[in-house]
């Protein structure tokens, strides 16, 4: 494992654009639970109301039980209230200089990697702290839905509301796929897969990846079909301390180049400050 990671050190140093395609894995080191683990909390796979996780949280049945939908969103956004950044969250931040581009996209919809510094992020399924209504152009960011009824109508067209999510049965944001193409289209020169699930839409750009010969690194405790085509495998949780703090020791010897634009008491790292303290506890 010790040459993989040299090897691996090797080629981000080098690299000039990195893509981290980051999944639930990633969200449970901030003990949220995946969404496996939600669904099968209930017995048989079903929820309290007879029916299936994934049915209550689809598209249909919004519109046709708002309440019930809702409900369970509620318990959604509980599982990731007050929930922080973890280290292979700052550890991707971290891996922004002005010499190297990072880019996230996203199965999450937590928001964790903006608050943990990282600028360039596309959130493939959304993001469960922006509510929307599909009929106007109302939208807000909530930090909480402590402030909601139990079933949401929009202050201006009094449409159901919707969480700025993909939910079961609806298609993905042309806008945020068209953004997160262009960037595909200008390539990558290293790409890392962590804690991804079996969600096709995270798991075909590693593929299309390893077609054009960029190299790929799975961090992942358990295997996937990345695991077929990824260069370097480190069968480890997303945030274990063995696989990131050596990715936050790269960061760390980078961003102390530019350590002189953070002031004094912090280390740069692209879009945040990675505290020496922190820097202390993980290296």
């Amino acid at each position: 494992m010790n040459c993989d990671f040299d090897r691996v050190r090797g080629l981000l140093q080098r690299a000039k654009r990195v893509l981290f395609l980051t999944g639930t894995g990633v969200s449970a080191e901030s003990q949220i639970p995946t969404f496996r683990g939600a669904a099968t909390a209930f017995a048989d796979g079903l929820t309290e109301d007879g029916l299936p996780f994934e049915e209550v949280l689809s598209s249909d049945t919004l519109q046709a039980n708002p309440r019930l939908s809702w409900k369970h969103l509620f318990k959604l956004e509980q599982s990731i209230r007050g929930k922080l950044p973890n280290a292979a969250h700052q550890a991707m931040a971290a891996l922004q200089t002005p010499g190297r581009s990072v880019f996230v996209a996203t199965e999450n919809i937590d928001e964790l990697h903006q608050p943990a510094g990282s600028r360039n992020v596309f959130e493939l399924h959304g993001n469960l702290r922006r509510i929307i209504c599909t009929q106007c152009d109302y939208r807000v960011h909530l930090e909480t839905f402590e402030s909601l009824p139990k079933r949401p109508h929009c202050p201006q067209c009094q449409d159901i509301l919707h969480p700025d999510v993909v939910l079961d049965g609806e298609p993905l944001s042309e806008t945020v796929l068209a953004a997160f193409n262009d960037e595909q289209d200008r390539g990558f020169d290293l790409v890392f897969s962590v804690g991804t699930s079996l969600f096709l839409d995270v798991i075909q750009p590693v593929l299309a990846a390893a077609r054009r010969g960029t190299p790929v690194v799975e961090i992942n405790p358990e295997k996937t079909p990345v695991s077929e085509v990824a260069d370097f495998r480190f069968a480890a949780p997303a945030g274990g301390r063995r696989v990131f703090q050596r990715v936050i020791q790269i960061a760390i010897q980078n961003s102390l180049i530019y350590a002189n634009k953070s002031g004094p008491g912090g280390i740069a790292a692209g879009g945040g400050v990675l505290q020496r303290s922190m820097a202390c506890r993980l290296v």
